[in-house]
């Protein structure tokens, strides 16, 4: 397999230590701060909704844990990943394939910030969050990149539960114990990873076969990859409407669950018999809409109800 001409103007990955120049925004793109925003919501609407007080110092401190311990994460990620992200072209910009950050750098700021956050999260709060919150950067970091991402088209559906922590985490910050709501909340985020994950694989295909990371797209097709964004989507609304009907939630974020899951579901089958790459790009783009509006419904409904 031939590597792109454009490949050739990245620099190499060794770099010499009086040419790195790395700046603040460059650090910060090693924690993905985009990922991080949607960790961070998703946490804070776990322990918002969550019963019992929390003190408002304590609640920022967990929050600024899952924060970092994201961060930390994604900095070893993209460590681990370097030679995939340079033949990717959605990611041949980040810091270390643009060379402006020591590898060893990157690995040691996404070792200390995790450190750092599960022990202050241990203090802050409880160890069963703590521990959880170490949970979510480990299956990221060793089952998701280590391990399954350049295994298995599955790498995303087993890998996705990394994500689905947060709320979780921020539940078990405020209460001390595991019980079934904010599980729930932990399913809807593992069965929303795949359909979103694959919508982005459909339009970025190119890119995860140059670097050979076999993305259902790339292993399967397309076809049998809309047909799973399908599957996927009819068990996350099933699941997304179980808080309403066990009477943990509302009507409000009932109605919201349903309508939210349906406007997805009406663009996913839109791919089914049209390949088209702007639809593949609504569907991933709604994707990310849909968790913040499901989050925000329940948080509303909360506090409303």
């Amino acid at each position: 397999m031939g590597i792109p001409a454009s490949i050739n103007k990245i620099p190499p990955a060794y770099v010499p230590a009086d040419h790195y120049s790395g700046s603040v925004r460059d650090y910060l793109a090693l924690l993905k701060p985009r990922v991080m925003v949607l960790v961070v919501f998703t946490g804070v609407a776990g322990l918002v909704i969550a019963p019992g007080l929390i003190h408002p110092f304590l609640a920022s401190v967990a929050i600024l844990c899952i924060a970092l311990s994201s961060g930390g994460a994604a900095a070893i990620n993209m460590w681990y990943e370097q030679d995939l992200d340079r033949l990717m072209k959605r990611t041949q910009q980040r810091p270390l394939v643009r060379g402006v950050i020591p590898p060893s750098e990157a690995l040691a700021l996404g070792i200390i910030l995790n450190i750092f956050s599960f022990v202050l999260m241990g203090l802050a709060t409880n160890w069963l969050a703590a521990g959880l919150l170490a949970a979510a950067s480990f299956f990221y970091i060793f089952i998701y990149t280590v391990w399954l991402k350049r295994l298995t088209p599955q790498n995303i559906v087993i890998g996705g539960a990394a994500g689905s922590f947060p709320p979780l985490i921020g539940w078990v910050a405020v209460t001390g114990r595991i019980e079934l709501f904010p599980v729930l909340l932990f399913l809807i985020i593992f069965l929303w990873t795949p359909p979103h994950f694959w919508s982005l694989a459909l339009y970025r295909s190119d890119d995860y076969k140059a670097a050979g990371i076999p993305m259902l797209p790339v292993v399967r097709g397309r076809f049998i990859t809309c047909l799973n964004i399908v599957g996927y989507l009819i068990l996350l609304m099933t699941v997304s409407i179980m808080p309403w009907l066990l009477g943990k939630a509302g009507i409000f974020y009932g109605i919201t669950a349903l309508i939210s899951g349906l406007i997805w579901f009406s663009e996913a089958i839109k791919l089914l018999w049209k390949d088209d790459h702007r639809i593949a790009k609504k569907s991933f783009s709604f994707s990310i809409l849909y968790l913040f509006i499901l989050f925000i419904a329940l948080i509303i409904d909360y506090y409303f109800r």
